[in-house]
């Protein structure tokens, strides 16, 4: 077996392709029956399908689940998320968290110098 894609569970897939496209950097790469939204980074595949997102966890620890993004420029990639007004909040040292408009969280990491 292998992973095949990961799938977000979002309110509205069309309004999150936006902050997944502009604000994240993934590519889009299909949009079914308007309401599934393919999208790429790297050699990882999301697809936002229509849902309902779990209850939103207050703080990254008390998630069920999270994505960790990788950067080989964390300040950079920092600087730009908050351009885009997202609150990314320092975790271990050298890591940042944040969630997507759903409630979906999210690790900022540089894997070369996270330990």
């Amino acid at each position: 077996m292998k992973v095949g894609h990961i799938e977000l569970f979002v309110r509205d897939p069309l309004r999150a392709k936006q902050f997944y496209e502009m604000v994240l950097g993934f590519e889009v790469t299909a949009v079914q029956n308007q309401q599934f939204v393919w999208l790429q980074l790297g050699h990882t595949e999301i697809l936002l399908r229509p849902g309902t997102p779990p209850a939103a966890a207050s703080t990254y620890e008390k998630t069920a689940v999270a994505l960790v993004l990788y950067t080989d420029n964390l300040p950079q990639t920092l600087s730009r998320l908050r351009e885009h007004n997202l609150t990314c909040q320092l975790m271990d040292g050298d890591c940042y968290t944040f969630t997507d408009p759903d409630g979906n969280w999210f690790q900022l990491v540089n894997p070369h110098t996270h330990q």
